[in-house]
């Protein structure tokens, strides 16, 4: 991905000759670049995800700062990159969550929301005047009729279903899990 002068990292709706998006890849970029780590485990009868907290700044007041949002009463989500984005997709996901529950009467399913985001950030990559957001969602939930949801959502507009999952895409044991949380533990 170099920059080399070839021009086809200016505007989101040109292709490079290999068929890439610089503009998508710019965005992982940027949640990769934030050097957090995320991990969300999804079991028989429980779901629960997990970061770490880092403050850019001494000068931040700690509890000010949180990847972690809740959505609705059932519906969580986990947002890793940039936080301004993540705050837009938040804002977002609370509306959608919103207007559902006023049109339908029921509570949005948590697919369906994740369904929602991903068309949106799919959007952002044909129009020149958006940009893709640098955040992927982990968005988890306990429906009634189908127990503990665990989706991701990312900046190219994806989005899929999990039994567990890391925002670094790495797949990872229940041992490395707990590992990883140990070390994140003693760390902080």
């Amino acid at each position: 991905m170099s920059r080399g002068g070839s021009g086809y990292d200016r505007h989101i709706t040109i292709f490079s000759p290999e068929g890439r998006l610089f503009q998508v890849e710019y965005a992982f970029k940027a949640v990769r670049s934030a050097g957090v780590t995320s991990i969300a485990v999804r079991g028989k009868d429980s779901v629960v995800f997990v970061t770490q907290k880092k403050v850019a700044d001494k000068l931040i007041d700690p509890s000010s700062v949180t990847r972690v949002f809740k959505i609705t009463k059932f519906i969580g989500l986990l947002a890793t990159g940039l936080t301004a984005d993540a705050r837009s997709i938040v804002q977002s996901a609370r509306q959608e969550a919103a207007e559902f529950r006023f049109k339908f009467g029921y509570e949005i399913p948590v697919d369906y929301l994740a369904k929602v985001l991903a068309d949106k950030a799919q959007v952002y990559t044909q129009h020149a005047y958006m940009r893709p957001l640098g955040v992927v969602s982990m968005l988890i939930a306990i429906d009634e009729e189908r127990g503990p949801q665990l989706f991701k959502v990312d900046p190219a507009g994806y989005f899929v279903g999990y039994k567990d999952h890391g925002a670094h895409f790495k797949i990872l044991t229940p041992e490395e899990v707990e590992v990883l949380l140990t070390a994140i533990s003693e760390r902080d």
